[in-house]
């Protein structure tokens, strides 16, 4: 009880220790499979394959995780607290969510149209900007980004079509 009302837990630690011992076990097990792919084995005269120490990290990585399920799956009654509570995940939630989508928009319509959405979003979401400071500082950080990447030191960032059809590719 915090502050007259129930605390509600999104998740105990038991169940984050295992979903992050299950990622961390899904990680190791594609840097075997592709160490595999690669070659693990030792040549006389070039010494290892370009495989070998990431296959042997990714098996480190799958042992821990199993060593940490096992670890995890003893925790018992009151050893098993809150990991986060449902509020605090939502908070978390807020910021992840939309940066997982502007990743995937970069990919699609370019850094700097993805960028301004990103930017305008967070200012009037979370900062209830009026619309005129949103466009100002959205798209005048975004003119600083291209004169600084692309005309002075000369480093192309991701386009997409609209960025293209602007003249910035």
């Amino acid at each position: 009880m915090t502050e007259g009302h129930e605390v509600r837990a999104a998740f105990r630690r038991k169940s984050a220790e295992i979903a992050v011992a299950a990622l961390i076990f899904l990680l190791g097990a594609i840097v075997i499979f592709d160490s595999a792919r690669l070659g693990v084995g030792w040549q006389e005269i070039h010494g290892p394959r370009p495989g070998y120490f990431p296959f042997y990290i990714g098996l480190i990585m799958c042992v821990a995780s199993l060593v940490n399920v096992a670890r995890a799956l003893l925790v018992r009654g009151a050893d098993n607290k809150t990991f986060v509570e449902v509020g605090q995940l939502k908070l978390v939630l807020s910021v992840l969510v939309p940066t997982m989508v502007y990743v995937l928009l970069v990919t699609w319509i370019g850094v700097y149209i993805s960028s301004v959405l990103f930017i305008g979003f967070f200012m009037r979401w979370l900062g209830k900007y009026p619309w005129w400071k949103v466009v100002a500082v959205s798209v005048v950080t975004m003119v600083v980004f291209y004169l600084v990447f692309e005309k002075w030191f000369k480093v192309p960032l991701p386009k997409g079509p609209l960025e293209n059809l602007l003249g910035l590719g």
